[in-house]
């Protein structure tokens, strides 16, 4: 009921899962992740013991088909499982079950694992990896262009109905304090791949900080900038346009106010996000 890939970039240190499904809230069941350690998507009659059983495997020093055959080992309803694990290193299992329903198969090629059943047919999982190969960008943009890619082959038969992105890297959580690089779901929308690659662009855009343009901090935009803090009232100087200590704290005052500490500069330049949010939040001071 589902078609799902597990990925790692080695090098930059992420590992991830993308999935979608005629199934509500799938991100809840298939998609299990841990820095430096790997990814596992459980999925068919789930067995959500193998995300967790998975990943303690593979941390202690078990490679990915290794992990994958001994959670499967103890379960008696194996063959109505179906499972993709990627491993510290980047090596990959896939498994489908003989009872999985129809169509149902897997792919692995070079540090990814991908998987589906009650497909429209084999061209979905054949569309995941040859996108996931040909894409460029981060790993979270490469496991993103492959769902799409399934989706628009046909995905899940019965139609369409959730979808989920989770990639980890060590450190890259909110303010550094957990792995949870990108961890974003739609539970219930009609487009649910679709309006998952919306709300990524979302998070992209206010969140991970990969793509902003900056500005230099000169004293037209400082003096602005002032005139602006002082109406959300976190600024009680003048409009000097000095980019001075006063004026840097209100603006981080500011920033932590609308999650946007990730935008805030040691240096003479200025996220265009933390502008842009500035001056949506205050057009009384344009």
């Amino acid at each position: 009921m589902t078609f799902s890939i597990v990925a790692a970039d080695v090098k930059k240190g992420d590992w991830g899962v993308a999935v979608a499904s005629k199934f509500p809230a799938v991100g809840s069941v298939v998609p299990w992740a841990k820095a430096s350690v790997g990814a596992v998507a459980t999925q068919s009659w789930a067995n959500t013991a193998f995300g967790p059983d998975g990943l303690a495997l593979m941390g202690s020093g078990a490679g990915a088909k290794q992990a994958l055959e001994r959670v499967l080992m103890s379960d008696r309803d194996r063959e109505e499982r179906q499972v993709g694990m990627v491993d510290p290193r980047g090596r990959v299992a896939t498994f489908t079950g003989s009872k999985c329903e129809a169509w149902a198969g897997g792919l692995t090629g070079e540090g990814f694992a991908c998987q589906g059943n009650i497909l429209t047919g084999p061209e979905v999982v054949h569309s995941i990896a040859e996108s996931f190969r040909l894409a460029e960008g981060d790993l979270v943009d490469r496991l993103l262009s492959a769902l799409i890619a399934g989706d628009a082959v046909g995905g899940d038969r019965r139609g369409r109905q959730s979808a989920a992105l989770l990639v980890v890297r060590d450190g890259g959580g909110y303010e550094g304090r957990n792995d949870r690089y990108v961890d974003v779901r739609v539970d219930d929308h009609p487009q649910a791949v679709g309006e998952l690659a919306r709300v990524f662009a979302v998070y992209d855009r206010e969140i991970l900080v990969r793509h902003d343009s900056l500005l230099d901090a000169d004293a037209e935009l400082v003096a602005e900038v002032q005139r602006r803090l002082a109406a959300r009232g976190v600024f009680t100087g003048a409009d000097t346009g000095a980019y001075d200590a006063a004026t840097r704290s209100a603006l981080a005052r500011f920033a932590g106010q609308f999650n946007l500490e990730g935008r805030l500069r040691d240096d003479d330049q200025v996220s265009e996000t933390l502008i842009r949010e500035l001056r949506d939040v205050t057009p009384q001071a344009s």
